[in-house]
């Protein structure tokens, strides 16, 4: 991944917006720029080794210029724009010179989608004997497939075996990801956030620095957390419930996260997953910077008094959020595997991770989404206290082997009553407050003897003789309805876009 942590103000010619770092042209710059050298550079009628010999480069550089693989320093533009009698910003346009260089550029683009690697075809190199008319049948089916592959992508089914992907990927990096650590680092000192909780001031001062100003709208379309306007540099949030709500922070973070990590529009349902995936983790390293969290983790496992509630109340952020992040660092930073997940109080799962071979329920595909806990896993068994406030500990016998865990139990007018789980093996336990529970548990599942199914007296008594009208569940991976961005409609977040730009 190559990311960048800032670019200049957007669309509103404005100069007061200070860059935080060079940002590095997009791929697609890339490939505009290296079609239009090659224009000029035939339109000068020089061959790659003329022009070599003119500017003191060797063919196979210029041709990895051309291609787009490689980028030109300034130094190196201004000697091939002497050589070829065009001026330097001739260079810079942002459309291709001729309707065969757009081809190309499109071909390129759709043998880079992850659609096409999938299907395992040669990568075509040679062009030149390919009419355009070659190139526009080949690009349009390419795009009726990718199309075919995103309706697919939207279902259910799609959405998990995306998801599944990305989690299986995540395990082996144990939930760590250093190049968005970096950068959320960085910014975070540049906007001199040092101890305590971000505030809003820094988060808003971050915009700020990214060329955005943030605003707050009553009529935010449905399903959107926020909406960005590059033309005007702003991102528009949802008012406050109560000044200075907490989520605001993520949410803004998250929308910035777009700009910061240079995403692109999305190709396909796993795609925009990675992405989600990717501005969550941002905002989390910029609420709980990992240098200064680690800290806090390292002299908290000294004392062995690790505790999410403890690393939840020093930065300012939701339990969640804590847990979740404790899952980012404790490898790396504490040498510690851990798993995390949430569920519902139906023992729902609705997300979760591990790296300590916790034996999460999965389905034929692997995923574990929507897939029930054990009853006597903590995350279902915590539901049951009478006092829910305090955090929950338990011991939990899996054929895996017995695990310790923290819950904390939480209710939303939306989504309802949950749990949150974060816990380890055995053997590390002792680095934790709540380590001398007495509640132990045995789970034998997915042996259905375990929880599943009824005692016999209960069988006898009600088999035959009973009926249940089920909830509808909805899970975070159910179907979406399309669009350039999933679940989100294209016409009502355009037609919010136009009111606010014209107002």
């Amino acid at each position: 991944m190559s990311f960048s942590t800032a670019d200049s103000a957007v669309g509103d010619g404005s100069t007061r917006n200070t860059p935080v770092k060079k940002s590095k042209k997009p791929k697609l710059d890339a490939l505009i720029l290296g079609q239009r050298l090659r224009y000029f550079r035939k339109q000068a009628g020089l061959t790659l080794t003329q022009l070599g010999q003119q500017v003191g480069l060797s063919t196979s550089q210029l041709s990895l210029f051309e291609t787009g693989k490689r980028e030109p320093r300034v130094a190196t533009l201004q000697a091939i724009a002497r050589a070829t009698g065009v001026e330097l910003n001739d260079f810079f346009q942002t459309s291709a010179p001729t309707k065969r260089s757009s081809l190309e550029i499109q071909l390129a683009q759709v043998q880079n989608s992850s659609g096409y690697r999938q299907l395992n075809l040669p990568h075509l190199k040679s062009l030149q004997t390919l009419s355009d008319e070659a190139l526009e049948v080949i690009i349009g089916l390419s795009r009726e497939l990718q199309r075919q592959q995103n309706h697919q992508a939207v279902t259910q089914e799609g959405a998990r075996l995306a998801n599944t992907e990305i989690r299986l990927k995540m395990r082996e990096k144990n939930n760590y990801l250093p190049e968005i650590e970096a950068v959320a680092e960085d910014l975070m000192s540049q906007v001199g956030h040092r101890q305590g909780a971000l505030t809003h001031r820094a988060v808003a001062v971050l915009a700020e620095k990214l060329g955005f100003t943030l605003v707050f709208a009553n009529d935010l379309p449905s399903n959107t957390r926020s909406i960005t306007d590059f033309e005007n540099g702003r991102i528009y949030l949802p008012p406050a419930s109560i000044p200075g709500g907490h989520g605001l922070r993520s949410i803004a973070l998250q929308a910035m996260a777009h700009r910061v990590l240079e995403h692109s529009r999305p190709l396909d349902y796993a795609e925009f997953l990675q992405q989600r995936l990717e501005i969550n983790y941002f905002a989390s390293a910029c609420l709980m910077p990992e240098k200064r969290t680690a800290e806090f983790l390292q002299a908290a496992k000294k004392e062995r008094n690790l505790a999410i509630e403890d690393l939840r109340d020093a930065f300012g952020v939701t339990h969640e959020t804590a847990a979740h992040r404790f899952t980012n660092l404790a490898t790396e930073h504490l040498d510690l595997a851990v798993h995390f997940y949430r569920t519902d109080t139906a023992g729902a799962l609705l997300r979760g991770y591990e790296n300590d071979n916790l034996p999460f329920p999965t389905d034929e595909h692997d995923s574990i989404e929507g897939q029930l806990l054990c009853k006597k896993w903590p995350g279902r068994s915590a539901f049951h206290r009478r006092n829910r406030t305090t955090e929950f500990y338990q011991f939990t016998d899996t054929p895996n082997g017995t695990y310790w865990s923290t819950v904390q139990t939480g209710d939303t007018e939306k989504d309802g009553a949950f749990s949150i789980s974060c816990g380890v093996q055995f053997d590390d336990a002792k680095w934790f407050r709540g380590r001398d529970t007495t509640v132990r548990t045995k789970s034998t599942c997915p042996d259905p003897n375990c929880c599943k199914l009824p005692n016999s007296e209960l069988a006898s008594r009600w088999d035959g003789k009973s009926w249940a009208s089920a909830r509808m569940h909805k899970y975070v991976l159910a179907p979406l309805p399309t669009g350039t961005f999933p679940g989100v409609d294209d016409a009502e977040m355009f037609e919010f876009l136009s009111s606010h730009a014209d107002g």
